[in-house]
């Protein structure tokens, strides 16, 4: 339009020209009127091209890496990755984040096993992971023992775990009826009961060469085997039990038990990783010591009332010169030790001090070990007791130590330990302590 405008105006000043102006001066004026037009136009054309761009905005995202926060929640995908890379399923460095590798090492573990292959862990499917991962650490030469009869590196390990939770035996072609080191998921035989793989010795040897699966150095069933099984029965009846779908109490409060013990586990594992120059061998030894020290208040469980315990062992803390910030961080490593060894006297010592110095959430064990038996005798009238401590505890705001991601869980409890307990105080009179001893006259 513009142009336009320059043309006309180039066209007037022609007509306005004088007459002796030459034809070719006015060629010459109206090639520059329209040259001008032109180059004015294109500048026109190129200011309204810049007005036009200066009026769009341009947004630029910038994204920032943040580190995932160290939740209890990345704390459990970080053991399920150690867990998956040492069985043979890659799932990467165990940073704690359920990428893609890690789903993939999920999955691959449970097609190997038999499960879904979702690539994310069902509880039962975890808890199974979790417990074989820490036996096969703790176990020693078992471990290489059974990897090498295997023939699958140490993905065989999985099945020959569940294998024995079953009843099929893990050592087909073992040559000698007892492990050549011990196994701490088995009930400890002494050394002088063990027998040797090829005796030359007579047939009738004297009773002293008879082995005693009975000793007093035994220390009971083991709780990590009865754990295997438990994870089994879960896995056979599609999950863990919730408070709605309670049906058989005892199995929901077995599952929260080894829940429960798995977690103690880590806890130790995580703060032991932190001690400087003490080695494995080292802090199992040391949490040895628990077994003396607390041998009469672990006795006085199935005999005692929570509080008379509980008061006890509180006056042994006073007596123990340590402060109870010392007391509380050796108790929970010295706890995961006994656990992981199947030592349920270090086990049991361990979380008896955490509760008498006021981590009353860890009673729960002391419950889950009279409702079944392991390092004590079973008391389930004497359980309910301990349950309760602990799930008031929470209720009144105590910090939940087992699963705290699961809100749940101590609706579970309460609903599963007192369910019975009519039926749970009604068998206590049958296991009531006697209160005379008879005395025989010897002549």
């Amino acid at each position: 339009m513009f142009s336009k405008r320059i043309m006309m105006a180039a066209l007037a000043a022609s007509v306005a020209m004088p007459a002796g102006v030459a034809h070719a001066d006015f060629k010459d004026g109206l090639v520059g009127g329209l040259v001008g037009g032109a180059v004015s136009g294109i500048i026109v054309n190129e200011s309204a091209k810049a007005r036009e761009r200066k009026q769009q905005t341009t947004t630029t995202t910038r994204r920032v890496y943040q580190a995932p926060v160290n939740t209890v929640e990345r704390q459990q995908v970080r053991e399920e990755q150690t867990a998956l890379n040492y069985f043979g399923f890659p799932a990467g460095s165990p940073d704690g984040v359920r990428g893609r590798n890690t789903r993939d090492a999920a999955a691959q573990f449970q097609a190997h096993m038999g499960y879904p292959a979702t690539g994310y862990l069902a509880d039962y499917e975890r808890q199974f992971l979790i417990s074989s991962y820490y036996r096969a650490q703790s176990s020693g030469a078992a471990t290489a023992q059974l990897i090498a009869q295997r023939g699958q590196g140490t993905r065989g390990l999985l099945h020959a775990y569940r294998d024995e939770a079953v009843g099929v035996p893990t050592y087909a072609a073992a040559p000698v009826p007892v492990p050549a080191a011990p196994s701490p998921v088995m009930a400890s035989i002494p050394e002088a009961a063990q027998v040797p793989a090829a005796s030359t010795a007579p047939a009738a040897v004297g009773f002293a060469a008879l082995p005693n699966l009975m000793a007093s150095g035994g220390e009971g069933p083991s709780l990590a085997s009865h754990c295997n099984q438990v994870s089994l029965i879960t896995n056979s009846n599609g999950g863990f039990v919730t408070a709605a779908s309670l049906g058989d109490s005892r199995v929901a409060l077995n599952e929260q038990f080894c829940l429960a013990r798995t977690y103690a586990i880590a806890e130790g594992e995580t703060m032991a990783a932190a001690l400087k120059g003490v080695t494995p061998a080292q802090l199992e030894e040391q949490c040895r010591a628990f077994e003396p020290a607390m041998r009469d208040h672990v006795a006085a469980l199935s005999l005692n009332s929570r509080e008379e315990v509980v008061q006890n062992v509180r006056g042994f803390v006073l007596q123990s010169g340590q402060s109870p910030a010392q007391l509380s961080g050796t108790a929970k490593i010295c706890l995961s030790v006994g656990y992981r060894i199947d030592n349920m006297n270090v086990a049991l010592g361990s979380a008896l001090l955490l509760t008498a110095l006021g981590e009353e959430p860890y009673g729960e064990l002391m419950g889950h070990h009279l409702n079944e038996g392991f390092g004590t005798t079973r008391r389930p009238d004497l359980a309910l007791a301990w349950y309760q401590g602990a799930v008031e505890a929470i209720e009144r705001g105590a910090e939940p130590v087992f699963a705290p991601g699961n809100t749940e869980r101590t609706g579970l409890l309460r609903k599963a330990a007192f369910k019975t307990q009519g039926a749970a105080a009604g068998a206590s009179e049958s296991v009531q302590p006697v209160a005379t001893l008879p005395t025989f006259k010897l002549e």
